[in-house]
């Protein structure tokens, strides 16, 4: 094969791309984190610390050492070209007992966007860095909250969430620089299968997810069907059914699973014309005229996936409302008339 004269650069410009983005992942330091550090064969130097809300930590025969915005194994090199000072050549480690809660905003299309505070204690969600070799900063996921469980906290997706377009925006590491944006498309391997990135989130990071502007029914079971949607939502089913009121179903039911589990149709309902109302984006509702169909598919055009907050409306039928009619219009003389001057009334 032969390969055209970009094409090294173009090689090493892909290759650049997922290292940046592995850096951008890594944990950096901040107020609220615990932390060990030994010196290696020397006592005297072992403490337990913890950063300041001034981004510092106070260690022995050096005083306060800046660590905010550092990932660990940038701080243990800091602290052991601080210690040549007074040491030889110090082999210093550097361990993070017990990470800060994790701050987080979520916003998009999610139940409940706000600003979260998660927990990163986990038991095996710890990091280290050690001196020499190829240690390096190592990271457990157990434990660690992740990007999936963010969304989860925020309440889920809403049924107009793209997941093929959700983007975690996390700080600069130090002061004056620019944010780290870093976007992921779940919605390609829940559809086709493949591998998906579950990142896990840090703190300070704002999470977004994108209104999706049309999605087809296949792919609003898709994204209901997934971890990122809830497991129930709230809709209203009103009128002719056994059970009206609000009613909890799954995240992906249809509009004949919702009448279902409002106790199906009453001996008055009118199963073709059953209304379904929406509130579009714009802020305006949407009143579709349906038919109630339990054998319709999942999707088609009479047995639509239902969003959080839908009503759906069943009426009466027409021998129903006649009935009511007849009923009403005659009420004032019901104690005289009888089936005899009804035939009289409406007979030839």
């Amino acid at each position: 094969m032969t390969l055209l004269p970009h094409a090294p650069a173009m090689a090493q410009q892909r290759m650049a791309m997922p290292l940046a983005a592995a850096q951008a992942q890594r944990y950096r330091l901040g107020p609220g984190d615990r932390l060990h550090m030994s010196v290696f064969k020397v006592d005297g130097y072992a403490a337990d610390v913890e950063v300041l809300s001034d981004g510092t930590i106070n260690l022995p025969r050096l005083g306060s050492v800046q660590v905010w915005g550092l990932t660990i194994d940038e701080a243990r090199r800091k602290i052991a070209q601080a210690y040549e000072s007074i040491l030889r050549r110090p082999l210093v480690y550097l361990d993070l007992r017990e990470p800060r809660p994790l701050r987080l905003t979520v916003t998009g299309e999610v139940q409940r966007p706000g600003l979260y505070s998660m927990s990163a204690r986990g038991g095996a969600a710890q990091l280290s860095s050690a001196g020499g070799g190829s240690a390096g900063t190592t990271v457990s996921t157990a434990g660690w909250p992740t990007l999936v469980d963010a969304i989860q906290r925020a309440g889920g997706i809403t049924a107009l969430g793209d997941l093929a377009d959700v983007e975690i925006i996390r700080p600069a590491p130090g002061p004056g620089g620019v944010p780290q944006r870093l976007r992921f498309d779940f919605m390609t391997p829940l559809r086709d299968g493949g591998l998906a990135q579950n990142p896990q989130v840090y703190d300070g990071d704002s999470i977004r997810v994108a209104r999706a502007e049309a999605l087809a029914n296949e792919d609003l079971i898709t994204s209901a069907s997934s971890s990122f949607a809830p497991d129930t939502i709230q809709v209203q089913v009103v009128g002719e059914v056994e059970r009206p009121g609000v009613q909890l179903v799954r995240s992906n039911s249809s509009l004949a699973m919702a009448i279902q589990a409002a106790g199906g149709l009453t001996r008055r309902g009118e199963a073709t014309t059953v209304q379904l109302i929406r509130l579009e984006p714009n802020g305006k509702h949407r009143v579709d005229q349906l038919r109630f169909d339990p054998g319709a598919a999942l999707g088609s055009s009479n047995n639509p996936p239902l969003h959080q907050g839908d009503v759906v409306v069943v009426d009466r039928h027409l021998w129903a409302k006649f009935n009511e009619g007849l009923a009403d219009a005659l009420q004032p003389i019901g104690p005289v008339i009888n089936a005899a001057s009804l035939f009289r009334l409406f007979g030839p």
